[in-house]
């Protein structure tokens, strides 16, 4: 497993890479939420009540920062992440 520092807008957030078979695993977690790779289930992060959002198709912590959220769970909404910014928009948001 890689480890991360990832400089945004308003601080760092912490990047964790594993990598798989066929393509890596990529969370990145902020104080208040985290983005994740296509890998990991949203609709558990729903059911558990975190603020949580999903990027597909990354293969890097370059990549997710790029990518534009496709999911998003309840809390995460309520924290202003929606469907359609970046991943690095997200990130600031949860790290507000």
């Amino acid at each position: 497993m890689q480890v991360y520092k990832i400089k945004v807008a308003n601080g760092f957030v912490e990047g964790y890479k594993v990598d798989m078979d066929n393509a890596p695993l990529i969370l990145v977690k902020a104080k208040r939420g985290f983005v994740m790779c296509g890998y990991l289930n949203i609709e558990a992060a729903k059911g558990l009540g975190d603020a949580a959002a999903r990027v597909t198709g990354v293969r890097s912590f370059e990549d997710l920062l790029a990518a534009h959220i496709v999911d998003v769970t309840e809390r995460a909404e309520a924290l202003g992440v929606v469907r359609g910014m970046t991943g690095k928009a997200a990130l600031e948001k949860f790290n507000e």
